[in-house]
């Protein structure tokens, strides 16, 4: 009752009398008049709060059902905040009998206690004992945590340094805190804290956490035994740990000798109680908890989690720094939920495991991603890994990477792969956009084209020339833009991209997000819209579900919430939506790409399941990087299959009795199948009619005319000419001899004008004449007659071979069939 009293009237000025006693020793030492130790103790701050405890933060996926799935836990410190209800009271008797049995007693400093100290401080002339009660001992851990939560190390180790001292100021700072403590809260209130916040070695902290790694069980269901023994810990955190085999007679004789023996001698526990905890040994069901993204990798969604604590690291959201954002976010308590579905991920990543190795005889890499259209969501990340940021481990495993290959350098990721002709997508939506359709013929054949022809309304010409190849050496000619879509001729887009600014290009795919992954701007050369630049799947998977979504592109999020350890929401980063195309452009290019994926390049990939699908591949030079990237309207998915090092040629190889070119099909269409299945699809809407078919215009009858006059009677028309070069013909050299198209063009398409060399000879009709007159003419004509009797010369022509009209080689024999001599001849 004597304490209690002190606690309420007068505590601090006789606890600084007390205190006077405790360090006279000391303070005759330094010079220090004793009495002034009063008005020093008087002069120290007398109120502390306890702040937000450290906490593991928690990443969540979501199942079929939409119920968090743990992914991964984060965190400096193990620790989960219980309640008093929440622990059991064998912890709560065996703290306060073992550590401060007049806890109930005293007002914060333990009269008695302090005594006992003063007078050994006076006999050993020092401060040996500061008689630290549970409200002092709380104190100090939170001193020492707000220390562990400063950023700079420097200011950390100082402020660890003034919390954990042995130093007279120590002391009675946090003699005086400790009464302040108990002003301003009740006796329950501090023991729940200080069994929160203190250590349990290594990077356990609280009884709940301490509960669940040492014994696997909850604090609330501790045993007498087992409580005692984690509250032998505190003593020594380190030394007395239980997941140290070596410490556990230690910690079993000072749970016997101290704790057990406190707790009986307090009546906390009966002799039948105490016999029985001393009996049973101390026996760890050490449970290691969910830690690091690496524990996600059962899902095989260990890339996934890294990107998010990527973006939580990155984004301003989040804190002013990068330090104070993942110091917020290890100590924090979050509850993360992720836009990641469970099914979806463990589609990806069997789809992966079925056709990609995680190790074979060169670099070789795979990525799926799939992005939802209209939100943004990313639902799916796998590759052909597992996740580790342990040096040591990715020094003998290599089957692990700290390398996503599906995001930026920036998060976590690699530079990029070229992404070959699936970049061509946005020259069509370029072509589409400035008025062209899909119906506008353009030169598929490989030509050297001069560079000084194309625009760059941002970087200016070019200069040089430029001579792709089309694939497989193709040469389609005169094609269709829809036709050259589905089967990806390269001299097509090329021709497409002369007639439209490189630089707009540029910009429409910047429209659906599309960026490099090592952070530097789009390359604007020629050669970019045929996919050099290097790009991550998770950005080509965003822009087709641009595509998708009526042209308007939504920005990748992997975060759909977060809650912190009071259950309070914390912002997180949104998803931004802007129309990259009008939608009657998307629609337009959703026709154009779903002929890739049913009749075109991209077949094997088709899941033939009903569900309208489009796409577009991509194939890089060498076949160093294959992709294809497509989707429906429920989901956009790209799929990457290639060298992460080197240049092997993934066509040309052989993968599991495979050809690695189709891989990246096989994987689209098993997973797909599956996807399809969860989420289905729409058709998609119908394609302009006027961007499918142009404007339908007649094409000028120009047979005769000189090249440059057909030039100028096609241009005044709308159309533009390709010179197709002279063929054999009997028209004049140089006079046109026919146009490919015929009859009429959308305006704008290219006619491909060929031109006569006039090697040819028409031949004329002799039948019914006389056969030296059929001769004569033949001859001079520049052919040769044949077939004529020599004793027959007036007989009449019946028939001719070749016939009239044919157009054949000068010299050519012309056989005549003779009959008989005209009547009256």
């Amino acid at each position: 009752m004597i304490g209690a009293v002190l606690g309420i009237v007068g505590m601090s000025v006789i606890a600084g009398v007390l205190v006077t006693a405790m360090v006279t020793p000391a303070l005759a030492v330094t010079g220090i008049a004793a009495n002034n130790s009063i008005g020093m103790f008087e002069n120290l701050p007398s109120y502390i709060k306890p702040d937000q405890l450290a906490e593991k933060t928690n990443i969540f996926a979501k199942d079929s059902a939409g119920n968090p799935v743990l992914l991964a836990s984060v965190f400096d410190q193990d620790r989960e905040e219980v309640g008093w209800d929440q622990i059991s009271q064998y912890v709560k008797d065996a703290v306060v009998a073992t550590e401060d049995p007049r806890f109930y007693q005293h007002g914060g400093v333990d009269i008695a206690s302090t005594l006992r100290a003063a007078v050994g401080n006076a006999a050993s002339g020092g401060v040996e004992s500061g008689a630290s009660t549970i409200s002092m001992q709380y104190v100090k851990n939170i001193l020492v945590q707000r220390a562990d939560a400063i950023t700079d190390p420097t200011q950390r180790d100082q402020a660890y340094e003034e919390a954990t001292q042995t130093s007279i100021d120590r002391k009675l700072k946090e003699m005086k805190l400790a009464i302040g403590l108990e002003k301003e809260f009740t006796k329950d209130q501090i023991l729940s804290g200080y069994l929160n916040i203190a250590s349990f070695g290594g990077r356990v902290y609280g009884i709940q956490s301490a509960a669940r790694y040492y014994y696997g069980v909850n604090a609330s269901d501790l045993t007498l035994a087992q409580a005692a023994s984690l509250v032998a810990i505190v003593n020594e955190p380190n030394g007395l740990r239980i997941d140290v085999p070596d410490n556990i007679p230690a910690n079993q004789a000072r749970r016997d000798k101290d704790v057990l023996a406190s707790m009986l001698r307090e009546n906390k526990i009966t002799q039948a109680q105490y016999d029985e905890a001393i009996a049973t040994p101390v026996t760890p069901a050490i449970t290691q908890p969910s830690t690091g993204c690496t524990t996600a990798n059962g899902l095989g969604a260990g890339f996934f989690c890294d990107y998010v604590l990527h973006i939580i690291q990155n984004d301003s959201v989040f804190g002013a720094d990068q330090d104070t954002r993942w110091e917020n976010f290890k100590r924090g308590g979050y509850q993360v939920y992720t836009t990641l579905d469970v099914d979806l991920q463990t589609q990806a990543t069997a789809a992966i495991q079925d056709y990609v190795p995680y190790n074979w005889d060169f670099d070789l890499g795979s990525s799926l991603v799939t992005v939802q259209p209209g939100t943004g969501k990313v639902l799916a990340m796998a590759q052909n890994k597992d996740f580790s940021a342990d040096p040591d481990v990715l020094a003998v495993t290599p089957s692990a990477s700290a390398v996503n290959y599906s995001t930026d350098f920036e998060y976590g990721g690699s530079t990029g792969f070229q992404v070959g002709s699936t970049y061509k997508i946005f020259t069509l939506a370029d072509w589409l956009t400035t008025g062209h359709s899909l119906n506008d013929v353009v030169n598929g054949n490989k030509t050297t084209f001069n560079l000084s022809n194309f625009r760059n309304s941002c970087n200016g010409g070019y200069g040089g020339t430029y001579s792709p190849a089309n694939d497989g050496g193709a040469a389609p000619g005169n094609i269709s833009v829809l036709s050259a879509t589905a089967q990806s001729v390269n001299n097509a887009f090329i021709a497409m991209a002369q007639k439209l600014d490189m630089c707009e290009i540029t910009k429409t795919a910047e429209a659906f997000g599309v960026h490099r992954a090592d952070g530097n701007p789009l390359d604007q050369n020629v050669a970019a819209i045929l996919g050099t630049n290097e790009i991550a799947p998770l950005t080509m998977a965003a822009a087709f579900a641009g595509v998708a979504n009526n042209g308007v592109y939504c920005t990748p999020i992997a975060i759909d919430s977060i809650t912190d350890s009071q259950g309070n929401g914390i912002e997180v980063p949104k998803s931004t939506c802007t129309q990259a195309v009008e939608p009657k452009v998307a629609a337009t290019m959703l026709y154009a790409l779903q002929g890739v994926i049913n009749n075109g390049t991209a077949t094997a990939s088709n899941p033939r399941d009903g569900i309208a699908h489009f796409g577009k591949t991509g194939t890089t030079d060498s076949e160093k990087d294959t992709w294809f990237v497509g989707g429906s309207s429920k989901l956009a998915t790209a799929v990457w299959v290639g060298n992460t090092v080197g240049t092997v040629s993934i066509r040309n190889s052989t993968i599991r009795g495979n050809s690695g070119g189709n891989l990246r099909h096989y994987i689209w269409k098993q997973y797909m199948t599956a996807a399809d299945g969860k989420y289905g699809g729409d058709d998609f809407p119908s394609p302009d009619s006027t961007l499918l078919n142009g404007v339908q215009v007649a094409i000028p009858n120009v047979v005769g005319m000189t090249i440059d006059a057909a030039k100028a009677a096609l241009a005044g028309a709308g159309f533009e000419m390709q010179d197709g070069g002279p063929i054999d013909s009997s028209a004049p050299a140089g006079t046109v001899v026919s146009t490919n198209p015929t009859g009429s063009a959308s305006r704008g398409s290219t006619i491909t004008v060929n031109t006569s060399n006039g090697t040819l000879v028409k031949v004329p009709n002799v039948v019914g004449q006389k056969a030296s007159d059929a001769a004569a003419q033949l001859i001079g004509a520049g052919l040769t007659p044949t077939g004529i009797p020599s004793n027959n010369q007036q007989g009449v022509v019946s028939a001719q071979n070749p016939p009239a009209d044919s157009e054949v080689p000068r010299g050519t024999a012309v056989a005549l069939t003779v009959g008989a001599a005209l009547p009256g001849r």
